[in-house]
């Protein structure tokens, strides 16, 4: 197992399509602050509130110098329909094959009702303008999480 992602840390290369089926990569964000959220799934009660709570406060990150860029294991299909039914401005990426997650580690084993799986914990990421992590939120509990990020992200 790789070390843990750390602050200070080299943020780990993306590459995976957004909800377009464009490649998207870290590099196209250089000089901007990216806060990278990672969720379980398109559409269900917790990324929902997540999703919408940045959907709610995009403009004061992007005044912040910062985007919004949302991780799941998700198809395009799934992305387009959470985007249009939510109006959310920001792309959702598409890492069908985890590896993204695996690399910020974290894919985590999880256990619903006895039931043992493999998905995204939720967790994000604030990587600033040289592609270094700045901040890290992990096990992320969803009511104030857009605004401790916004903190973060002005910090």
């Amino acid at each position: 197992m790789n070390k843990a992602l750390a602050v200070g840390d080299q943020a780990p290369e993306l590459a995976i399509p957004d909800q377009q089926g464009k490649k998207v990569t870290l590099d196209s964000f250089k000089g901007k602050q990216v806060v990278l959220y990672f969720y379980p799934k398109d559409d269900t009660p917790g990324c929902t509130k997540e999703s919408c709570d940045f959907r709610d406060v995009e403009s004061q990150i992007v005044r912040a110098g910062g985007m919004i860029v949302g991780v799941s294991l998700d198809g395009k299909e799934s992305h387009q329909k959470f985007i249009k039914k939510f109006g959310l401005p920001f792309p959702l990426l598409s890492d069908e094959s985890a590896a993204i997650s695996k690399a910020y580690g974290v894919y985590k084993e999880k256990n619903m009702y006895g039931k043992k799986y493999w998905g995204i914990e939720r967790s994000t990421f604030v990587i600033d303008p040289e592609g270094k992590v700045k901040a890290i939120f992990r096990k992320v509990q969803v009511d104030g999480h857009a605004d401790e990020v916004l903190k973060a992200l002005k910090a």
